[in-house]
């Protein structure tokens, strides 16, 4: 099949892309490299299967596709809130344009939606029955409230338009060629630990989270893109085993070997204390679970980032 990745470039996205040139397809990879990185991509370029798009999901696109997946947006707190009006255009405009050239070419679009859909939560764990906790006028409401109105979109024209699409609740997912800098909570533990320098842990550590490796959240993706037409989502893809930030900081520092102290900082606002997902609905309809645990993909994280440490 020819299938377009948008963000192809991205963490995320260049690990899509790799899975489906590694099934035989034609592979779009469309990035505007905000967050996107080349060298996630550098090997791809000489494949005869691979072609690169370097533009913008916020103009119209005009392509020759069978599948579409929709991975564009900034999903690191730091990147997404330095252009929050940037951000907001990349998931309303952006599901716009990935949806109109689903219809254009009566293609399947499936739309890399996010955990932050339920805020913070007071439901867990969190199933996709649950509407969210979201605050619309913070500072991660760009995100938060722009992967909300697009999942309306796609609802919306499936509806109206009768467009065949799919949505993912993506949860924590982490790995290699996630940005050393990238500002979520496993980058930052393990490029602290093996720098030796302090682990900053925001509020008490108590607040938890549910992390999946990037290889099982893949697998979840192209199986939701390939299930049955009646199976739309919205669908919770992450790992349901839940830890803490200290919990988490623990194996991290004894994975790198780490001599690190801990230093205790105030919680960001509207940071959520829970996130965990109900996966019931990616076992029933897709039978996906995940099946790395965290320290096994930890440690397939580490050698990466002890190439890109300082």
């Amino acid at each position: 099949m020819k299938i377009l990745v948008t963000g192809g470039a991205g963490f995320l996205g260049s690990h899509l892309c790799e899975r489906l040139l590694g099934q035989g397809h034609f592979v779009y990879c469309l990035d505007n490299f905000s967050t996107g990185r080349i060298k996630n991509i550098e090997e791809f370029l000489k494949l005869e299967n691979f072609e690169l798009l370097t533009a913008d999901v916020s103009n119209p696109i005009n392509l020759d596709v069978d599948q579409i997946y929709n991975l564009a947006c900034p999903a690191s707190p730091p990147k997404y809130q330095n252009d929050p009006i940037g951000t907001t255009k990349t998931s309303v405009i952006g599901a716009i344009n990935v949806l109109e050239l689903a219809e254009k070419n009566r293609a399947t679009v499936l739309q890399a939606s996010t955990s932050e859909i339920y805020g913070d939560p007071d439901v867990h764990p969190q199933k996709e029955s649950y509407w969210g906790r979201v605050n619309p006028i913070g500072i991660r409401s760009c995100y938060d409230e722009g992967k909300r109105c697009a999942e309306t979109l796609f609802f919306d024209y499936h509806r109206q338009r009768n467009i065949k699409i799919k949505v993912a609740r993506i949860f924590n997912t982490y790995g290699p060629r996630m940005h050393p800098s990238d500002g979520r909570v496993i980058s930052n533990l393990m490029m602290q630990a093996l720098s030796n320098n302090p682990i900053t842990i925001y509020g008490d550590g108590d607040q938890s989270r549910s992390f999946c490796y990037v290889d099982d959240l893949i697998d979840g993706l192209i199986k939701l893109m390939n299930s049955d037409d009646t199976v739309i989502g919205p669908i919770n893809l992450g790992n349901p085993v839940e830890f803490s930030i200290l919990e988490l900081t623990k194996v991290i520092l004894r994975i790198c070997e780490s001599k690190s102290t801990l230093e205790f900082l105030p919680l960001p606002s509207d940071d959520p204390r829970q996130r965990q997902p109900d996966i019931s609905q990616a076992k029933k309809f897709l039978g996906w679970e995940p099946k790395i645990h965290l320290e096994e993909g930890l440690t397939k994280s580490v050698d990466y980032y002890k190439l890109v440490s300082p």
